[in-house]
């Protein structure tokens, strides 16, 4: 067991300097997610609310366990853009009767619930976790249609699909009831209005072609009608117990895991520190259990930190280095650490920071072996952006992260799930840890072979 030490004092100036910064930050994020949350504005609540409806965030309440957590993905999207913050739609994993499921839930206050541009890319990164991670998909739909080029809304086919119709839907989202597996319709609010002529295939070969506005009733494609909104989350809840889902990946190793030695407010100052001094053994300080790290070749290609400990009780191998081109003794690192990650099934972190310039930062020789390593590499790959971070992107993680910045404080990237506090890392990592080994955790064979 080696514990990890820290050198930061909080009463150095410089640590309440990063701190404060981070803080600056995250009240700039919260401003954004105050907006994000309020929906469609005060108006269009109330007059939601004064018809009997619930808002998405309550609908999502009423559907998860009691007082079990919710990990909205993307809650910015389109922060900054001419869109709606929250690209008018909700995110996320949770629990329902035990299973974890995304969760994905239209806000008609927020222009119908219309899909924009931002909306569709947040769907479909939505419905990839739910692939990927093998999760059942649940879709809250109540939507006015698309707003410009935004289709191909679809549930996937490998995972348990349930679609719940709040009320009128139009444009791609209509199609989703005879998509799903399971349909549950709200009597006397939904309404279904499909307007594509040609047939488009669901997941047992069902056409769905263009049909005239269809009030919920016995002639509609819904396997179950509820009497009001709380009785269709009841039924949606019915329909994930009677799934009878089983994670296939291997349970925490420890269901008791020991906390981190060291306080995780120390992450605000990481958050902003210099690239030059930026020590990501601090980071695993305040993230692993116990603080315990087992550093893998410590002396060659010092700039990736590499090694093996847990977190919330699970097995992870962390992987912590600059975005730049690397070295060859640092690419000689990385892929012997991903073919060990592989051989013993451990899913991977990728701690990537910007760090300092190499001596030949125009090298790019031994870039490609790393890149082809990762690529080849089948254990579930988790992204924890800290600072600027910049730079190609060589995989798509089952999930992906960022801590604000100067750069990403105002950055919502599509390809990013969401701008987390520094101090909720490892409670976001634990969750995402958690999701992923609803699927099988499998290595490959073999990840790649380094060449000088």
């Amino acid at each position: 067991m080696t514990v990890l030490d820290t050198t930061l004092d909080p009463r150095d100036p410089a640590y309440l300097e990063g701190r404060g910064t981070t803080l600056e930050r995250l009240a700039a994020l919260e401003s954004a997610l105050d907006e994000a949350r309020a929906g469609g504005g005060e108006k269009y609540v109330t007059r939601h609310h004064a018809r009997g409806k619930l808002l998405p965030r309550e609908r999502i309440e009423m559907l998860l366990d009691q007082d079990s957590p919710f990990l909205e993905l993307c809650p910015v999207a389109a922060w900054g853009s001419e869109f709606p913050v929250g690209a008018s739609v909700v995110t996320g994993v949770g629990v329902i009767e035990g299973v974890e499921c995304v969760v994905v839930a239209n806000d008609p206050t927020v222009e119908e619930g219309a899909v924009n541009p931002y909306t569709a890319e947040k769907i479909r990164r939505a419905t990839a976790i739910a692939t990927m991670n093998r999760l059942p998909l649940i879709n809250l739909v109540e939507s006015a249609g698309d707003s410009g080029s935004a289709g191909g809304l679809f549930p996937p086919d490998l995972v348990p699909s349930i679609c719940v119709v709040f009320g009128a839907t139009t444009g791609d989202a209509a199609y989703l009831p005879a998509l799903s597996d399971y349909t549950i319709r709200v009597r006397g609010h939904a309404k279904v209005l499909t307007i594509h002529p040609q047939p488009i295939n669901g997941h047992a070969g069902v056409d769905v072609r263009a049909t005239p506005v269809v009030p919920a009733g016995p002639t509609g494609p819904a396997d179950q009608l509820a009497e009001d909104e709380r009785d269709g989350l009841r039924l949606a809840r019915q329909c994930v117990r009677r799934l009878n889902w089983r994670k296939l990946g291997p349970p925490p190793r420890n269901r008791r895991p020991l906390p981190p030695r060291h306080d995780p407010e120390g992450l605000l100052t990481l958050a902003a520190a210099d690239p030059a001094s930026f020590e990501p053994r601090e980071v695993f300080a305040r993230i692993l259990d116990d603080s315990d790290f087992d550093e893998f070749k410590p002396g060659h290609g010092a700039a990736m930190v590499a090694g093996w400990g847990e977190l919330h009780g699970y097995p992870l191998g962390v992987l912590a280095g600059p975005v730049r081109s690397c070295s060859v003794a640092e690419a000689q690192k990385v892929v012997h650490f991903l073919h060990l990650a592989n051989t013993t099934a451990t899913p991977v972190l990728f701690l990537r920071h910007v760090g300092t310039p190499a001596e030949d930062e125009q090298d790019t020789r031994h870039d490609a072996p790393m890149a082809h390593a990762i690529a080849r590499s089948t254990v579930p790959h988790l992204v924890l952006n800290v600072g600027d971070v910049t730079g190609e992107r060589t995989d798509e993680p089952r999930f992906r992260f960022s801590w604000p910045s100067a750069d990403r404080s105002a950055d919502t990237s599509r390809a990013d799930d969401g701008v987390i506090d520094p101090r909720d890392t490892r409670t976001v990592l634990g969750l995402c840890l958690s999701a992923v080994h609803s699927a099988a955790v499998v290595g490959a064979a073999h990840v790649g072979v380094f060449r000088s």
